[in-house]
């Protein structure tokens, strides 16, 4: 047996509950991140466009965390919880940003307990639980709902102790308001624009930082661009369009420092710029996009699209290439790296044969395969634009996997 701690300003010490009720308990965190996401958004609209903008992951990343703590301190309680702690002083931080008072917060981690809660008690008629060891779990769940709540608090006191006169302090908010997701909440914007002395642009675009962000140099960025450095994900707003000499300014001011540059945008919408340059960025550690100082979105739009969705990429690709599916694995490949090169190139068999490295009559009689198998899907403007989709985006992902 052993017991689940907590800061002692936070209430009594906590009824014991078994190691063993851990490993119970761990599978169910994934389904349960997923269904406290569905309800808090929910319960509390407000939280949707964090949900749906670029933080969605370090929202998600919060959660699993705060689960995957308590379910750690059940199987050993001198388990370490910094990352948590840090996300959940972030979230506090959030609220301070956007105005709101922890009152919703609050909320929002008691409905999650009570859906931990309530997969506790199914687990118990599973397992033919003793109601004692519930109660015992509920006691300390809620306990544990009292310390993330004090972290929050910690995140959200340390926001509000810098004051309105400190003008980074206001930027930043700016900046986390900006890219928070639509729809912007054009009040607070305007007040903080007033005091920070910065204007709200029709337009701007993101930068996705590689973290650390250490080589950054702030002073050389010019006054209007707002920029966290310190945050786990940094990034920029450069407002207005990317001139030659904003360009030089950020390449200036990164000091080697890895940044995907995102499209530019209506300012409402600045949340896509930063989630796409963020997806760039993982594409290119993934391996899929060249390496650079500096890579722009606007060069990769086609990849950032085909890549969107790998699951539904992996489904249309499946459908499309179904005729071939009898055929054994090195033939169907060889079709279908055929059929890839001939619907993106519409070029004749002895340019195919080119690219391919093969023979113009080789290309010929597979080309007369593929009409055997496909029929007049390969001539249907839909299949085949479905086809040449599904293809570029299997072909990126193949590069990737071969290096």
């Amino acid at each position: 047996m052993t017991a689940i701690t907590h800061p002692q300003n936070l209430g009594e010490p906590l009824d014991p509950l078994p190691r063993e009720f851990a490993e119970l308990m761990r599978p169910e965190i994934p389904g349960l991140i997923k269904e406290i996401g569905v309800e808090v958004q929910r319960t509390y609209p407000v939280y949707a466009h964090l949900f749906a903008g670029p933080h969605v992951d370090a929202i998600r990343q919060g959660v699993e965390q705060a689960l995957t703590a308590f379910v750690e301190r059940v199987a050993n309680p001198t388990a370490k919880s910094a990352l948590r702690d840090d996300l959940l002083r972030k979230f506090g931080r959030v609220e301070a940003y956007e105005g709101r008072d922890l009152d919703s917060l609050q909320g929002a981690y008691r409905l999650g307990a009570r859906i931990a809660l309530r997969r506790a008690k199914y687990i118990g008629r599973t397992y033919n639980l003793s109601p004692t060891l519930i109660l015992a779990f509920a006691d300390a769940l809620f306990a544990y709902v009292d310390e993330l709540e004090a972290l929050s608090r910690e995140g959200y006191l340390a926001v509000q102790a810098r004051g309105v006169s400190d003008t980074a302090a206001l930027r930043r908010q700016l900046l986390h308001l900006v890219v928070a997701g639509p729809p912007l909440p054009q009040g607070a914007i305007a007040e903080l624009c007033r005091e920070a002395g910065w204007e709200l642009p029709a337009e701007c675009a993101l930068v996705a930082l590689r973290p650390p962000a250490a080589d950054l140099v702030p002073p050389a960025l010019d006054r209007d661009v707002l920029a966290d450095p310190t945050l786990p994900q940094p990034h920029l707003l450069v407002p207005g369009p990317l001139t030659g000499e904003r360009l030089a300014m950020l390449e200036a001011a990164l000091g080697g420092t890895p940044a995907v540059i995102g499209p530019t945008v209506p300012s409402a919408q600045a949340a896509h710029s930063l989630r796409w340059a963020r997806r760039l960025l993982q594409l290119i550690d993934e391996g899929v996009v060249p390496d650079a100082p500096v890579v722009h979105c606007d060069e990769h739009l086609t990849t950032l699209w085909l890549l969107s969705d790998p699951a539904l990429t992996d489904h249309l690709a499946t459908r499309e290439l179904a005729p071939l599916d009898s055929l054994s694995g090195s033939r169907r490949e060889r079709l279908i790296e055929t059929l890839r090169v001939h619907v993106s190139t519409r070029a004749p068999a002895e340019q195919v044969g080119e690219l391919l490295g093969v023979h113009a009559q080789t290309v010929r009689y597979r080309l007369r395969n593929l009409d055997h198998h496909f029929g007049d899907r390969l001539h249907d403007p839909e299949h085949r634009f479905a086809l040449e989709a599904a293809l570029r985006a299997l072909h990126l992902r193949a590069a990737k996997q071969s290096d």
